[in-house]
């Protein structure tokens, strides 16, 4: 069931001026660097909470569709459902009417419920059903839940500060245990 990356978000939740600020850097030759720390914090806060926190297009294949008629989209929050089609046994796209499916935005992740039985079979063993969603909280860093931007100020300072530095204690820093504090109310977990 993997999900794909269409399109990258336009611009990061934290931007280089804020970054700056909370670090405290007034001179210019590191913002390459600290550009690739807010990048690099904003993926990693996206891939522990399963969530994408600005707008971002992705492309999610499934091989078979859910007996139970409703299937979890992530990542999440899910802004708008974009396309769904099924690949024939003949190699040729079915495109199938977006307004078949019910759309619970409430749960995380969301859920596109439709008519068991109503779906075409694919016509391949894998990755025969390809759905097309746009997920994030919006396009402006100020869309992003103020925890997550912090936690993404946390550990862009930390990796600033401690570029090539590894624990070899084996202890979790403190910084860890804030920013793990800071996403868990957005983590987005199996059962």
């Amino acid at each position: 069931m993997p999900s794909i990356l269409l399109t990258p978000p336009a611009a990061e939740p934290l931007t280089l001026a804020e970054a700056k600020h909370f670090i405290r850097v007034e001179h210019d030759a590191d913002d390459d660097l600290i550009a690739a720390l807010i990048a690099g914090a904003r993926i990693h806060v996206e891939a522990q909470t399963r969530r994408a926190l600005m707008t971002q297009s992705w492309r999610l294949t499934r091989d078979v569709w859910p007996a139970s008629g409703r299937l979890p989209v992530l990542p999440a929050p899910l802004r708008e459902l974009v396309g769904v089609a099924v690949w024939r046994a003949d190699g040729t796209l079915q495109a199938i009417d977006t307004g078949a499916f019910a759309i619970d935005r409430a749960s995380a992740p969301a859920i596109l419920a439709f008519a068991r039985g109503a779906m075409p079979a694919p016509g391949r063993p894998a990755a025969g059903i390809e759905i097309e969603i746009e997920a994030g909280y919006g396009d402006a860093p100020e869309d992003v839940p103020e925890p997550l931007r912090q936690a993404i100020r946390l550990l862009v300072a930390h990796w600033y500060e401690n570029r090539g530095v590894i624990a070899a204690s084996g202890e979790v820093p403190m910084f860890t245990a804030t920013v793990n504090a800071l996403i868990a109310p957005y983590r987005v977990v199996s059962l």
